[in-house]
């Protein structure tokens, strides 16, 4: 076989060099050719060879025997995802779809060096807006937990991303069972038992098969696994898909179809032998939660075989609940989107392509299949014997390959919230929980959600009111009293300055030290105000006497931030960390100070500059001056996650409102969001500048910039929606009202900025 093999090729390749890429075949004659390469064209299970030309408007591909057409043509401007593939074990493929969210490519190209590959794809790649070309996992997590893509197209982009493709019938889109009920009459997809348990591999659904499974793998001699065959596999998607290909079965099969009882015949039984086969440990494909039905059905009257009680083999017998195939389908559509499915694919994900796949965790899980079916299982380059070698790889592709691995941490789940059908239409509504009042009444905080949502969607829409230069240097803090109509403001001037929003002039100025202050908070009841100073305390100010009221020497170095909730005070520093207080006030009226007890001390490994609490109190997220993102459980002291998620100082982190991600943005151009629960990336954004500090809802950002402008993000399609002309340097600090319509900046340039909503 090893001599076969390299036959071929040879004569392939004296072919291939023999002749190159007809110009003539350009759309135009103004086209320029920016490379020409050969490669292989692949379709399930043949590679055809020929010839791939990149102009400046097109890519072709010219196969050596011109089939299925002299040139594949691919206009560039339609691209809208690429993808690099490992073909064969090898990093060599290159897969490019014209459309969003379709499962199958336009063309599937595999290259002969790694280097061309990479060149093509960077080509192809300056022609698609804002890089969909290198969309990661984390890019599509947001989008999903927050429901803006379905199951089926998330399960779908996961596919693509650990390379599985429509035309690698060895790496084919593998997709979950979901249904465990094939014998009712009618589908409940409210009873959880419907629902296949989707925290274990299919092999371990059975007790008294697993019990089997794992006695013999403790018994086995290293390298040891508990499944003989895969869950994806060549023949497997061929058992689906006979009935449209039975081209490739035949090919596959040396010319036969398999014997009639192994067929696909029913949709029960096949579940039932997947429970139950000692060796059947097969998922879906993806066409069982589509709308193209002509797989269950044996329309091109294809000969399968006789079963042993003497029936032919025909269309797929289906569960008694469905009416039909399309019905069928549809309901398996549902399933899949169900509330119960998206709130434990999660758990799936963590088997197929997470932090269960591989090691201690998939022994654990009940996940391990043999050792070459994994990416880098087995070193190709390193055998010499080509027969050997040949073996190997048609071992390799025949019997199935695990998906590369995405997720190395937990992966967090997706809760949908129920929508308000106000606020249906709105491309925030997903955040907006509906509240437990009848229909025809409404509640004060309806009208509340409802008016930030529609601020949200207008939030490009803001407009300067006034603007006032009040500080010798930068404004650090803004603070507003609760009927708005006296805003205080810190300074790296060392003051703190109250200004009257109605006459438009400062009515108190306040100097503590002669060092700069980092934060200012109002307390409730509007009568005192905390300041922080880069001089380790943190100054109490009586609004009502005028007067400093009390002082805090908290910290041995710079209080960066502080803030206040229930009666605690949250201080962060430059001295590693960050402190909790319970805080008992003084009588204002005589000498009794403020009594403060140290309830907590959070420590860390450098500098802390930035921080949040999540609207319960009971986490804590801190952002220090080497990038790195702590999040803490406030009650215990007791950190969750230490993420490194920034190269540089975090310059502002935040929790969404429903306290479930966390913002973060740094000196390093990046936004990365997190989810608190399991501390894993959910999505990143790359900034042409700095933001310095930023308010969001979840799906939207405000952010200040390095040079002053205000910017209007759209997270989950990582790109800029409006920018604002603001400042003449960095935005330093921002306040937004409960309502956000209301927005106050301030700048490196001594001044804040008064902005207002203008529907």
């Amino acid at each position: 076989m090893g001599d076969q093999a390299a036959m071929i090729t040879a004569i392939l390749q004296s072919r291939l060099a023999r002749t190159s890429f007809d110009k003539y075949r350009f759309q135009s004659i103004s086209e320029t050719l920016h490379m020409e390469c050969k490669a292989e064209m692949v379709t399930p299970l043949v590679t055809n060879p020929g010839h791939v030309c990149v102009s400046d408007a097109n890519l072709y591909f010219q196969p050596l025997n011109g089939y299925p057409k002299p040139v594949v043509q691919i206009t560039l401007q339609n691209v809208r995802r690429i993808y690099k593939r490992r073909h064969g074990l090898m990093p060599l493929g290159l897969e490019v779809f014209c459309t969003e969210n379709d499962l199958c490519s336009d063309i599937y190209l595999k290259f002969y060096s790694c280097q061309d590959r990479d060149e093509v794809y960077r080509l192809i790649a300056k022609y698609i807006e804002n890089h969909i070309a290198e969309h990661t996992a984390e890019s599509y997590v947001l989008q999903w937990q927050r429901g803006h893509i379905s199951n089926y197209q998330y399960l779908l982009h996961l596919n693509n991303l650990a390379d599985r493709s429509c035309n690698d019938l060895s790496q084919y889109p593998v997709f979950p069972w979901i249904i465990a009920d094939y014998s009712s009459s009618v589908l409940d997809l409210t009873k959880p038992e419907t629902f296949r348990d989707l925290s274990k591999p299919i092999g371990a659904l059975n007790k008294e098969r697993l019990d089997r499974l794992v006695k013999r793998y403790q018994e086995m001699p290293e390298p040891k696994f508990m499944y003989g065959s895969h869950y994806s596999s060549p023949g497997y998607v061929l058992f689906y898909l006979v009935r449209v290909a039975p081209e490739y079965m035949l090919c596959l099969q040396n010319g036969k179809f398999d014997h009639a009882d192994r067929m696909f015949n029913s949709i029960a039984e096949t579940w039932k032998n997947c429970l139950d086969g000692a060796t059947d440990f097969k998922e879906l494909i993806p066409e069982f939660y589509e709308n193209d039905s002509s797989f269950l059905v044996n329309s091109l009257k294809l000969d399968l075989g006789k079963r042993q009680g003497g029936k032919m083999v025909e269309d797929v017998e289906l569960p008694p609940w469905a009416s039909g195939p399309d019905d069928f389908l549809q309901k398996c559509q549902e399933a899949l989107e169900s509330p119960y499915v998206s709130e434990h694919l999660h758990e799936w994900i963590d088997i197929i392509f997470g932090y269960k796949q591989k090691g201690s965790e998939a022994v654990a899980a009940h996940n391990v299949f043999h050792p070459l079916t994994y990416e880098g299982g087995v070193d190709l380059n390193s055998i010499m014997d080509p027969n050997e070698k040949v073996a190997l790889l048609t071992q390799i592709l025949e019997f199935g390959q695990t998906p590369k691995q995405l997720f190395t941490t937990p992966h967090p789940q997706r809760k949908i919230q129920k929508l308000k059908s106000l606020s249906r239409t709105s491309s925030h509504s997903t955040s907006i929980a509906e509240s437990p009042v009848s229909p025809n009444e409404e509640s004060f905080e309806d009208l509340t959600e409802e008016s930030i949502t529609l601020a949200w969607n207008n939030i490009a829409k803001l407009k300067l009111d006034t603007q006032c230069k009040i500080h010798k240097e930068a404004i650090t803090g803004i603070a507003v009293t609760c009927n708005g109509s006296s805003v205080f403001t810190t300074s790296q001037d060392s003051t703190l300055k109250m200004f009257s929003r109605d006459s438009k002039t400062i009515q108190r100025s306040v100097s503590f030290s002669n060092m700069a202050l980092s934060s200012c908070l109002i307390l409730p009841g509007d009568t005192t105000v905390i300041s922080s100073s880069w001089d380790n305390h943190i100054y109490f100010y009586s609004i009502a006497f005028g007067r400093q009221q009390d002082v805090l020497l908290g910290h041995d170095d710079a209080v960066s931030k502080i803030c206040w909730r229930d009666g605690r005070l949250f201080s962060a520093s430059w001295d590693s960390t960050v402190k909790v207080w319970h805080c008992v006030p003084g009588e204002t009226l005589s000498n009794k100070k403020h009594h403060f007890e140290l309830l907590a001390h959070l420590e860390h490994d450098v500098s802390v500059n930035t921080m949040d609490l999540n609207a319960a109190n009971t986490i804590l997220a801190s952002g220090t001056k080497e990038g790195t993102i702590s999040v803490w459980d406030v009650t215990t002291a007791t950190v969750l996650h230490q993420l490194p998620h920034h190269s540089g100082t975090v310059f502002h982190a935040a929790f969404s409102p429903d306290s479930r991600h966390l913002l973060s943005t740094g000196e390093d151009c990046c936004f990365k969001v997190i989810d608190v629960q399991t501390g894993m990336l959910v999505s990143s954004v790359t900034t042409e500048e700095p933001q310095r500090c930023f308010k969001w809802d979840g799906n939207t950002i405000l952010s200040g910039s390095q040079s002053g402008e205000l910017l209007v993000w759209d997270l989950l399609g990582g790109k800029v929606t409006e920018r604002i002309k603001g400042h003449t340097g960095a935005v330093m600090s921002m306040w937004m009202n409960e309502q956000c319509n209301s927005v106050i900046t301030g700048g490196e340039d001594k001044q804040i900025m008064f902005w207002k909503l203008q529907y």
